[in-house]
């Protein structure tokens, strides 16, 4: 016989009550939603991006994240950002193209009501609004920790060359700034070639090459990641010259790897793994409308020949 829906009251009111918490702000079922685009999916932000996604798995409730990569192009990103307000995510997670050009990116977040966290590049600004965080490291602190191991590897003196990252980056300029800081104190160690790599092992290599081949007497390198190190190592061992010490900047897995085999001298941990979850925590507090606001710093780690096993991981 039918039953009209009085006289089936349970089914019903669970459904009727699912939808109206649904609906109400702050109590809905959903996952978190995490709107995430990227400057340029290379080396080290694939594996930040890698964290962020086996952090989103571990969020009470679920979260969900859509990755968007600019390609390093800034009108592009600004597009990621209105496209994900448009879709209403909860959050924003944004790796800058330009550390230069975010001031849109954060009228457009905060406008819009959604929390924003800046990710591994800080931009150039001195303070964030409310609702707006950055979590990365210490870009000077770790050009400076680079050159005071490769000042002491050159015994004080002699030639260097420093492969710069992406010379529109912030970060290119902090940790040269930090390992100028260094050389400072070193009147007697002297920067024979300074020029970009665009934060690539091939141009690191090919800049290694026409140095080498123009003759270029050179004692180190301070590479500002571990890519263009191992770039330049590599061009270095080809030609038989395995006693100039490199040192790269990021400690990725490739970057640990080349310490192991002797091609890189140190590098500096900023460890993904910490960084892509301290983002993703970050965002879920920002989310549940919990106080946060300002710089959140990652601690960097020296990695050297001595150390660099018990920073691998399994």
């Amino acid at each position: 016989m039918f039953q009209s829906p009085a006289a089936r009251p349970s089914i019903f009111r669970r459904l009727l009550l699912a939808l109206v918490l649904a609906s109400l702000p702050g109590l809905s079922l959903a996952e978190l939603r995490i709107g995430v685009t990227v400057g340029n999916l290379d080396n080290y932000i694939a594996y930040l991006v890698r964290a962020m996604q086996d952090r989103a798995k571990q969020v009470e409730g679920g979260a969900t994240l859509q990755v968007e990569d600019s390609a390093s192009d800034v009108v592009r990103q600004l597009g990621h950002v209105e496209n994900f307000i448009a879709q209403k995510v909860d959050v924003l997670i944004v790796n800058p193209a330009d550390t230069a050009a975010t001031r849109k990116i954060t009228q457009r977040a905060t406008a819009a009501g959604i929390p924003l966290v800046y990710l591994n590049s800080r931009p150039e600004v001195e303070s964030f609004p409310a609702g707006v965080v950055f979590v990365g490291t210490d870009e000077r602190a770790i050009g400076q920790l680079q050159m005071e191991y490769l000042a002491k590897q050159m015994g004080g003196k002699g030639h260097l060359a420093i492969l710069l990252g992406r010379l529109a980056h912030d970060d290119t300029r902090k940790r040269t700034a930090g390992v100028k800081d260094v050389l400072a104190k070193y009147p007697d160690i002297k920067v024979v070639e300074e020029q970009s790599g665009d934060w690539q092992r091939e141009k690191g290599l090919d800049l290694m090459n026409n140095w080498l081949l123009g003759g270029r007497e050179i004692d180190a390198v301070a590479a500002n990641n571990d890519e263009m190190g191992i770039g330049a190592a590599m061009a270095l061992q080809r030609a038989g010259r395995r006693d100039i010490p490199v040192g790269g900047i990021d400690g990725t897995p490739d970057g640990l790897a080349a310490i192991a085999r002797k091609q890189l001298a140190v590098t500096v941990l900023r460890d993904p793994v910490a960084m892509g979850n301290g983002a993703v925590d970050a965002a879920v507090k920002l989310a549940q409308h919990q106080a946060l606001q300002g710089d959140l710093w990652i601690p960097v780690h020296l990695v050297t020949p001595d150390n660099y096993q018990q920073f691998q991981r399994q």
